[in-house]
């Protein structure tokens, strides 16, 4: 009775082993506006985020999306946002991070991360995350959209902070996703009117969420968040990610 009794602990043992193995993996977002799910009195904006699990094979990836509007790597880590995700993350986890609107921010001094500091905190992120023995992906800022009257795009981020990501990647050999020019690319090809229609361009009248309309720049609709999620997906192969295998083709 002992051996058959032990034979099947053991037996539970191994196939709840086998279970914790075959679930989905955890990837959280840590990030702004750009990425964050939003509520049903914003709608139509959508975050990138919100698409990017559509991309992934069904059940192989969870999307856990902590990123947050108005947050800039300072607020996300005096509210702890980070912390939190920190605590939850498991080895072989995977963390994507992608800061910079606001944190650029001079007018927001809540918000404001000067160009040290933002390059202190992402360093801190990659420690933090592999202190967890789990991935970490750094992404630079989307694009607004901008073009001059020439129609020519013109960047709205300060170069320091896209740089920050790029030189954090290289010093300390983080795989990234250059989504600030990745996304460019994407305005660019459209061009200065087809482009509104990836942002949350609105007539008055046409949606009840924005009865006198609004032209935001900034943020997605769910065609340009679907645009942004596929160049992460895009991202992610061209890296040569462990997560590429999830993806659909």
């Amino acid at each position: 009775m002992i051996r058959i009794a032990a034979t099947s602990f053991l037996f539970m043992l191994l196939a709840a082993a086998a279970a914790a193995q075959g679930g989905p993996v955890k990837l959280f977002l840590a990030g702004d506006s750009t990425c964050a799910e939003k509520l049903p009195e914003k709608r139509p904006e959508t975050g990138w985020g919100e698409m990017l699990g559509g991309h992934f094979k069904d059940g192989k990836v969870k999307i856990e999306n902590r990123a947050m509007n108005g947050r800039s790597t300072k607020t996300f880590i005096s509210e702890g946002r980070w912390q939190k995700i920190i605590d939850e993350l498991r080895k072989g986890d995977w963390v994507f991070v992608q800061f910079g609107h606001n944190d650029e921010s001079k007018e927001k001094g809540e918000r404001y991360t000067p160009p040290d500091a933002f390059k202190a905190n992402l360093k801190r992120f990659v420690r933090d995350v592999r202190a967890k023995k789990a991935n970490i992906v750094l992404l630079t800022p989307v694009m607004r959209r901008k073009f001059d009257r020439d129609g020519k795009f013109v960047d709205q981020h300060p170069a320091e902070y896209p740089e920050a990501f790029r030189a954090v990647a290289r010093e300390m050999k983080v795989p990234l996703i250059d989504m600030h020019r990745l996304s460019e690319a994407v305005l660019v090809k459209y061009g200065p009117e087809a482009s509104k229609g990836l942002f949350l361009e609105l007539k008055p009248g046409e949606n009840a969420n924005y009865p006198k309309g609004i032209e935001d720049n900034t943020h997605f609709n769910p065609e340009g968040a679907e645009v942004m999620a596929k160049l992460v997906a895009g991202g992610i192969r061209d890296a040569k990610l462990k997560l590429r295998k999830y993806l659909k083709q």
